[in-house]
C-alpha cells in the first residue's frame, strides 16, 4: 500500500478512536453524576410515614434504597388538619401539610429555636422544623397528660415568631375560657371560682399585647415588666409610677405562673 494512503488510514482510525473514547468518557461522566436521591422521612408512626418531598405512605410503600414513598398520593396533603389552627390529628399529615412552601416560610422556620433555652440551636431545614413542631407540644396539653383536642399535632410558628391573627388566636385558645380576674387575685383563684383550673401553658398565648388589648382594653400602653402576675392590667387607682391602666407582659417565659398575683393588677387567665 502506498505510504500516503497508509498514513491516511492511520489518521482516520485515530480520529475514530478519539471520538469513541470521548463518547465513552461522556457516558461514564453522566453515570457518575446521576446519584440517586435519598429521602429523609419520619419514623414516629406505626403505619404511616412522610418523606421530605411531602408525600405520605405506609411503610410497605417505601423504596428500600431511596427511602422515598413509591406510591405518591397528594403532595403536601393536609388530610385531617385544621388549617386555621394549623393543627392536625395525624403526625405524618401534619408534617406533609407543613412542608408546603405556601404554608411554611423557610426563612422564618430556620430562625425558630429547637428548645426554649437561649443557648438552643435552630432548625437546619424545613423538614426538621416540621418534624419537630408536629410532635406533641406543651400548648396542646391540659393538666400535663390530657390533650385539648384530637388536633394536637401543630406546625404553627411559636407565638413570639409572628403576629397574632384573630382566627389563629381563637383556634389556639379552643376549649379555653379566658377570664379577667379581680384586683389582687391569682389565676388559680380566678379559675377555681368558676369550677375550673388554670392552664399554665396557655399563659404564653395570652402574654402578648394584641391579645391583652382584646380582653383588657389597655389604656394606650403595653409594657414589658417582670412579675409572676403577668399578663395583667394595672388598676386605675394604682400609684402613678406603676402606670395605671397599662397592660403588662413578661419577656421571661419562666416567670409565667398561675399562682402569681399583685395587689395593683388584674390578671388575664386561661381556665379549663
Amino acid at each position: 500500500m502506498p505510504k500516503p494512503r497508509l498514513q491516511l488510514c492511520f489518521t482516520i482510525l485515530h480520529l475514530i478512536l478519539i471520538q469513541f473514547a470521548s463518547k465513552l468518557l461522556a457516558i461514564r461522566k453522566d453515570i457518575s453524576l446521576q446519584q440517586k436521591y435519598t429521602c429523609r422521612n419520619t419514623v414516629q408512626g406505626r403505619n404511616l410515614l412522610c418523606d421530605d418531598n411531602g408525600h405520605v405512605c405506609d411503610a410497605l410503600s417505601v423504596d428500600p434504597q431511596s427511602r422515598c414513598c413509591l406510591i405518591k398520593g397528594e403532595q403536601f396533603s393536609c388530610q385531617g388538619c385544621n388549617l386555621v389552627s394549623q393543627c392536625c390529628n395525624t403526625y405524618e399529615f401534619c408534617v406533609s401539610c407543613c412542608l408546603n412552601p405556601l404554608r411554611t416560610q423557610k426563612e422564618q422556620a430556620l430562625r425558630v429555636k429547637i428548645a426554649k433555652p437561649v443557648t438552643a440551636g435552630t432548625y437546619s431545614s424545613v423538614f426538621d422544623f416540621c418534624a419537630g413542631r408536629c410532635r406533641h407540644n406543651s400548648e396542646s396539653v391540659v393538666h400535663e397528660n390530657a390533650y385539648l383536642s384530637d388536633f394536637h399535632h401543630c406546625f404553627s410558628l411559636p407565638s413570639n415568631s409572628s403576629g397574632t391573627n384573630d382566627a389563629i388566636l381563637e383556634a389556639r385558645l379552643n376549649g379555653i375560657n379566658v377570664v379577667v380576674g379581680r384586683q389582687g387575685e391569682s389565676c388559680d383563684s380566678v379559675c377555681k371560682s368558676s369550677g375550673q383550673s388554670c392552664v399554665p401553658n396557655k399563659l404564653l398565648v395570652l402574654n402578648q399585647c394584641e391579645v391583652m388589648q382584646k380582653y383588657l382594653s389597655c389604656n394606650g400602653s403595653c409594657l414589658a415588666s417582670i412579675g409572676a402576675d403577668q399578663p395583667a392590667k394595672v388598676v386605675v387607682d394604682a400609684p402613678k409610677n406603676m402606670n395605671p391602666g397599662a397592660c403588662l407582659y413578661t419577656r421571661t417565659q419562666a416567670m409565667l405562673s398561675c399562682e402569681g398575683s399583685h395587689r395593683h393588677t388584674k390578671r388575664l387567665c386561661p381556665c379549663a
